[in-house]
């Protein structure tokens, strides 16, 4: 999954295009039981069509038989912890699994509800990893527990090596010794820069002290530390390297969740702020929306009534011929998306002084 995916499946679809999404389990004997429960919710969608006076009947197949097929292409012996299906009357369907729970439901709409790819795609944490090191200095792209090194803007980074130095200077090893650590960090700090120009993401750095002093004393400001690693770790494996990373990007980003209340704060503070659902809705829908934070569970099923959304309770099945949509939070986080703002997914509860949704906008 990666942002250009996302922004594809964002965009409007055939009515009806429509999701399903079904917690799954690792391991048995609960994943033996996901298979019926996904029979089930296939017959909900069937049956939800076919209620619905806008779908007709060879439209309804077609978005079931998508469905089945999307399914088949799914391995729920291996699955992990959601599944999302897609499909359209076009023919168009799609498969996702993701590494976090989702709230079971059927969703029927002219978009696809993507808001559970989107949470997976924020919370998987996307970092740099610098390890710095005599023999060689890697720079490691970093998704979730996936390293992958990178080879361009001049990394890795291979120094002078010891005789060759001692060569070239008179012999006043501690002053020259640290001026040839300075230039090495100084020559990474260089090449860091050219990548976060392109990619800006925090950055785990991993040496010893003497490495850490001197990354601290020649980084600029547009380089976000994330955490350390200390020591040398020259040659480790890239399951080792997020081993060691995990714990330091969990501070992190427990951090980063407290940080966000700082940040509507003095949003409220500069008339820069919004929160409830009505509020949120409105400015989104302006395209004002710069950063939008919201709970993980908070969904609200509603109808389009004389030019607005109006929050309904109950089954939306008693809707017929109505203007339903699902789950309008969903729309507010593609809409927030298509305007280039940021959305941040916080635990439920985290947010009960913002009426569960809130927004920091751009004036």
């Amino acid at each position: 999954m990666d942002a250009a995916t996302l922004s594809e499946l964002r965009k409007p679809r055939t009515f009806p295009a429509v999701s399903v999404l079904m917690p799954t389990n690792r391991r048995a004997p609960g994943n033996r039981q996901d298979s019926i429960r996904l029979r089930n919710l296939l017959a909900e969608v069937r049956r939800r069509l076919r209620e619905d006076i806008r779908v007709a009947p060879a439209a309804a197949d077609e978005v079931v038989r998508g469905l089945e097929r999307a399914a088949g292409e799914v391995d729920l012996r291996h699955a992990e912890d959601g599944l999302v299906l897609f499909a359209t009357p076009d023919g168009e369907h799609h498969a996702f699994t993701i590494d976090q729970p989702v709230d079971e439901r059927v969703i029927v709409d002219n978009t696809f509800a993507t808001r559970d790819l989107v949470a997976a795609y924020t919370r998987t944490p996307r970092y740099w990893l610098l390890s710095i090191s005599d023999q060689q200095t890697q720079l490691w792209d970093g998704r979730g527990d996936e390293l992958t090194e990178v080879t361009r803007n001049g990394f890795p980074i291979t120094p002078v090596q010891e005789e060759e130095r001692t060569a070239r200077h008179s012999p006043r090893p501690a002053r020259h010794g640290d001026e040839h650590h300075r230039q090495l960090i100084r020559e990474v700090v260089g090449a860091l820069e050219g990548v976060l120009a392109h990619d800006r993401r925090p950055v785990v750095v991993a040496g010893v002290t003497r490495h850490q002093a001197f990354f601290d004393e020649l980084a600029g400001p547009g380089i976000t530390v994330a955490g350390r690693i200390d020591g040398s770790h020259a040659g480790a494996s890239p399951r080792r390297l997020a081993e060691l990373a995990r714990p330091v990007l969990h501070a992190y980003e427990d951090l980063r969740e407290v940080g966000v209340l700082s940040e509507l704060e003095a949003a409220r503070s500069i008339q820069r702020y919004a929160a409830g659902l009505s509020e949120v809705l409105s400015l989104v829908e302006e395209g004002r929306g710069e950063h939008l934070v919201v709970e993980r569970g908070y969904y609200v099923p509603a109808v389009w009534t004389e030019g607005e959304f109006v929050p309904v309770e109950g089954p939306l099945g008693a809707l017929k011929g109505a203007d339903v949509v699902d789950d309008v939070v969903d729309n507010i986080i593609e809409t927030t998306l298509e305007y280039g703002g940021e959305v941040t997914f916080v635990s439920d509860g985290f947010l009960v002084d913002h009426e569960r949704i809130a927004l920091v906008t751009r004036f």
